[in-house]
């Protein structure tokens, strides 16, 4: 008999917009910059939001001074709240339901980046020793988010205490990722804004939480690079190799520049901003 594939659980983890009510142009706040034409507090719907949940200028964002929604992705904690967590109620017919939905979308948005590092860390071979404790760990976070909405509001605290216990499960699962690479830099929260890295061997380096704001990435070697939480904001990415990185995440990409010679892992959609 035929073994059903398992499914990959980032598939999950997917932005459908399609069946969300539009929780990241509401409960988000933003503020004027380069980034964001006007501001907008949170809880407060854009102003180029339409009445069906549509951005009104969505093919136009970047031209019109908003290229930070463009690199915004609620790994699927929009639709998870909407469908599952409300039943397909939103805040427009029943307002008085919306500061515990905007609450619930901030919890699950953080829950879902945890467990795509636990997806990417588990799919790895040389984690193999961690398997089993890396599964277990997705499990209590997929507990965490399928708790009533209600709920949600109010674990914060326990949600940052399941973020500790699975950083430091990601880091075991990265040192064994990256253990073929001993020499390799470990840059772990370094300041290496603008830094001049073009065409850098890189491979099974440690950026996580590094700040690479504006840095020169072009034609550099990240494979198996750890880039969790690595800021990587206009940090020029043509032509580098990232097809294996370690945790990386679509927004990452998005607020950076690359270009179609920049290799992406296969989870990660190329930005369509990209030149």
């Amino acid at each position: 008999m035929a073994t059903e594939p398992v499914l990959d659980p980032r598939v999950r983890l997917r932005a459908d917009c399609s069946r969300c009510a539009a929780l990241c142009c509401i409960a988000l706040p933003f503020h004027r910059s380069s980034e964001f034409a006007f501001d907008k507090a949170g809880g407060q719907p854009c102003r180029n939001l339409a009445d069906d949940f549509r951005c009104r200028v969505h093919a136009e964002l970047r031209p019109l001074g908003m290229a930070g929604c463009t690199t915004f992705d609620c790994l699927g904690a929009g639709q998870h709240v909407t469908q599952v967590g409300f039943g397909g109620r939103t805040w427009r017919e029943d307002p008085s339901i919306a500061a515990t939905m905007f609450g619930a979308f901030a919890t699950v948005r953080r829950l879902h980046e945890l467990l795509w590092y636990l997806a990417d860390a588990v799919d790895r071979e040389a984690t193999a020793p961690l398997h089993g404790e890396l599964r277990e760990a997705s499990v209590d976070v997929e507990r965490l988010a399928a708790r009533p909405p209600a709920d949600l509001v109010e674990v914060d605290q326990e949600t940052a205490a399941r973020g500790r216990a699975s950083d430091a499960l990601l880091r075991q699962a990265s040192v064994l990722v990256r253990a073929g690479h001993p020499t390799a830099p470990r840059r772990a929260g370094a300041d290496l804004v603008g830094a001049r890295l073009r065409g850098a061997d890189l491979r099974g380096a440690d950026l996580s939480g590094a700040l690479l704001l504006g840095a020169d990435l072009q034609g550099a070697d990240l494979r198996l690079a750890d880039l969790r939480y690595a800021d990587l904001r206009g940090a020029d990415l043509r032509g580098a190799d990232l097809s294996d990185s370690l945790y990386v995440i679509g927004p990452q990409l998005a607020a950076a520049r690359g270009d179609d010679r920049t290799a992406l892992p296969s989870t990660i959609a190329r930005p369509p901003h990209w030149s």
